[in-house]
């Protein structure tokens, strides 16, 4: 088990690089070969590790998943919240450059953030979007791993189906969800933006659990990842979709697919690189160990390259402010490789050098 636990390690690490790497705005093909199952990645990992046995025991799912989920989203994004117009003040955001939709933010006044602070505890939302990109993750996996037990518990209990197809009563019906939703216009008016990142985290969290159950079955051959490789590179090149907020009936028909073939090549790759070992493996595991600081940091780490692309191309110094990196020839040069090193190194860099600092102080103040 733990050299599965390492093969799925590897995988977590390879799917937040490809995150970095797509907010870094690579070319256009390998954008959207990324987004069309990066996002489906997190959601089947996680799924992989779900158990039978919370059917039973379900207060200590929700209670480990507030803990790893809910609190962690708390604590940064008040800490983003609080330093929000701190980085105005030093230059990091303006009010005269954004996003690549054109799109700005602004310093916020006492009513906005006291509306924010709300907005933050009560429905993970309301986080500043502009340091803290990738922060509604938190919330989808949150709600979609609860929703998936609340619905396995009640299929398992009132049915005479069993584990395997219980779960993909649940995949179904979160399915039948989007479909209604994506046809029909329906939102969860109670989940920011409608709940259809959610729901489609909870189907592939159902993915998640339904792998773990065939994987003896499934193996890992290299035929199976090398078609899995041809349909992705198919969906990139046809612009279909990833878990974004406007979606289309399409999506129903390709994100499955592309989402699954998306884990399934990136699981075959995994596993070679754990059968290799090395220096490649133990870097993937550790990335993989440590997806959350990269989640919270990776925006922030960004800024030093874009210094260095304003130095490069003689830029206007305020464009520092742009969301999430420098838009200004973003499709024609390298330095989108440079920002998805820095979104990906720098934040482990220092949780590395804090741990150590951490280490070496408890050692001074142990007894001698």
């Amino acid at each position: 088990m733990a050299q599965k636990n390492t093969v799925i390690s590897i995988c977590k690490g390879i799917a937040i690089i490809l995150m970095v790497a797509g907010h870094a705005e690579p070319p256009t093909l390998i954008s959207n070969l990324i987004y069309i199952f990066h996002m489906p990645l997190f959601f089947i990992t996680a799924g992989y590790f779900f158990s039978r046995k919370y059917l039973d025991d379900p207060w200590s799912f929700c209670a480990k998943r507030f803990r790893g989920l809910y609190l962690p989203f708390l604590k940064w994004s008040l800490l983003f919240l609080v330093l929000h117009n701190l980085w105005f003040e030093i230059g990091l955001l303006n009010e005269e450059y954004g996003n690549w939709t054109g799109g700005v933010t602004h310093p916020y006044s006492r009513h906005q953030f006291v509306q924010r602070l709300f907005m933050i505890v009560t429905s993970m939302s309301g986080y500043d979007e502009f340091m803290a990109g990738a922060f509604w993750f938190f919330r989808g996996l949150l709600i979609a791993s609860i929703l998936f037990l609340v619905l396995y518990k009640i299929v398992d209990s009132r049915t005479r189906l069993s584990s395997v197809w219980s779960v993909v009563v649940v995949c179904a019906a979160a399915l039948a969800f989007n479909a209604y939703r994506l046809g029909f216009g329906l939102r969860i008016s109670t989940i920011p933006n409608g709940g259809l990142r959610e729901v489609w985290g909870m189907f592939f969290f159902g993915i998640g659990v339904l792998y773990r159950h065939f994987e003896p079955r499934i193996g890992s051959r290299w035929w199976v990842a090398l078609l899995c490789l041809c349909v992705m590179c198919v969906g990139a090149w046809n612009h279909w979709c990833g878990m974004n907020n406007n979606g289309q009936l399409r999506d129903l028909a390709t994100l499955p697919v592309t989402g699954v073939a998306g884990f399934l090549f990136t699981r075959h790759v995994s596993g070679l690189i754990d059968a290799a070992g090395g220096v490649v493996a133990r870097l993937l595991t550790y990335i993989g160990n440590n997806t959350l600081y990269v989640f919270v940091f990776h925006i922030i780490s960004f800024k030093v390259v874009s210094l260095l692309k304003i130095w490069w191309y003689g830029l206007d110094p305020a464009q520092i402010g742009c969301h999430m990196v420098i838009h200004y020839n973003n499709h024609e040069d390298l330095f989108w490789v440079l920002y998805t090193v820095a979104g990906t190194a720098i934040p482990l860099l220092c949780l590395s050098l804090y741990r150590r600092l951490t280490a070496r102080r408890s050692a001074t103040l142990q007894p001698r």
